[in-house]
């Protein structure tokens, strides 16, 4: 006899509080988030009782091709058949097959690559890169930058929270405002090895780049001899509309990090991509950063393939026209709901909605888990609700998605006795 589904979930989340989490699982109940994942398609994921929804999270950008890529998953099975991870000492036609392409589709010079298991790993390689290579040692990053948990990345994440349980960190990190040029300017020195920033910061609540910053910082480097690092780790393969976020402004950087969506929620993968002349570095020291699973040889299969179906499907252009559906969406919404929406930040589907207040965030999840999506608020500021769809989201899913939208403000709206503009 098969078991409750209701009960075998209450099962799993027991053990999950027991042998993993407890306030992972109390946090994520009391948002209306206590899914255990079970089928997933398309822009969709199924709850292990059956409820469906979209999924607006995807990992912080995982899920660029879509949940469970059929078509992708179908190049990895067959790729089991011959292939394992590989050993990492040695060459690889699958890595040097995925790096070749990786210095097809990025902008500018940027040829060579490292390559890792997540983005933490990818910014962690950057940073040693750029204090090896120009032998200075500071790196300059903004406030409510977000670059992973992991060694160096933990020193350049701009929110205390995430470090001080671990300090003293590695030392010679130096924060700045984000889309202030000037401050970077005044900060820069002759021993700053890298500016390392996000053309779109994530996880500090969609924040974009001004007009003009990214140029400037570019110039700014430039004339000091300093390395630009840009972590496309959210914002790259197709998300913002073009393949990476920073060609909106054409600006190059010395070094990109791309990891999230490169594995297509199915292989994880990450890749530190830099100029040739930077690899002059390596030329002594062909092992002096080694990744034991980065860059396998299913991963880099899985890249490839990924690649291959955004180029294929078009993803740059669908994300840019989904982009504009919600917008319209998101207009109607702050016309009406003033009280409650303050503003939209929005490039393609890499969408922040800011609410009022920061209660208004977690209320909004809830509800909107409640009718059948999920959207969460941000990790730095809960007042603002972070969309990051797959770029696969059809307009029916995304009308579902603004319609979930609407019900949800209304129903805050009268609980709160606001009440609807018109």
């Amino acid at each position: 006899m098969q078991e409750d589904p209701k009960v075998l979930k209450e099962e799993v989340l027991k053990d999950f509080a027991e042998y993993i989490s407890p306030m992972k699982v109390r946090t994520m109940k009391s948002a209306g988030l206590d899914i255990i994942e079970e089928r997933r398609e398309g822009a969709t994921v199924w709850d292990i009782t059956g409820r469906k929804y979209i999924d607006c999270q995807t990992g912080s950008g995982i899920m660029n091709v879509g949940r469970h890529n059929r078509e992708i998953a179908s190049i990895l099975k067959q790729a089991l058949d011959t292939y394992d991870i590989g050993v990492f000492l040695l060459c690889s036609k699958q890595k040097a097959d995925l790096a070749k392409k990786l210095a097809e589709i990025t902008p500018g010079e940027l040829k060579c690559t490292i390559f890792g298991v997540g983005g933490g790993e990818a910014n962690d390689a950057a940073i040693k890169i750029a204090r090896g290579y120009t032998m200075r040692t500071e790196i300059i990053y903004a406030k409510n930058a977000y670059h992973g948990h992991t060694g160096f990345s933990l020193s350049a994440i701009g929110r205390d929270a995430y470090k001080e349980p671990f300090e003293p960190l590695v030392p010679g990190f130096k924060m700045v405002p984000f889309g202030d040029a000037d401050a970077i300017r005044d900060t820069i020195n002759e021993d700053t090895a890298a500016v390392i920033l996000e053309p779109i910061q994530g996880e500090g609540g969609i924040h974009i780049s001004p007009d003009g910053y990214l140029a400037d910082v570019r110039d700014i480097c430039t004339k000091n001899e300093t390395l630009l690092i840009l972590d496309e780790i959210q914002t790259g393969f197709a998300r913002t509309g073009k393949m990476f976020a920073s060609e909106h402004w054409g600006v190059v950087p010395d070094i990109m990090t791309v990891a999230k969506s490169l594995g297509g929620g199915l292989y994880p993968i990450s890749a530190t991509i830099f100029t040739e002349e930077i690899m002059d570095f390596f030329i002594p020291h062909p092992f002096i950063h080694l990744s034991t699973f980065g860059g396998s040889d299913l991963g880099c299969i899985v890249g490839l393939a990924v690649i291959d179906y955004i180029e294929k499907h078009n993803l740059c252009e669908h994300a840019a026209e989904m982009g504009k559906r919600f917008r319209k969406g998101f207009d109607s919404l702050l016309k009406d709901y003033p009280d409650l929406l303050l503003e939209v930040r929005q490039m393609g589907l890499m969408m922040g909605l800011q609410y009022t207040n920061d209660s208004i965030g977690p209320r909004m999840t809830k509800k909107l888990s409640q009718r059948g999506v999920i959207a969460v608020y941000t990790g730095n500021d809960p007042s603002i609700c972070r969309l990051m769809p797959p770029l696969v989201i059809t307009e029916k899913e995304v009308d579902f998605v603004l319609n979930a939208l609407e019900d949800s403000m209304a129903e805050l709206s009268r609980e709160a006795g606001i009440g609807r503009e018109d």
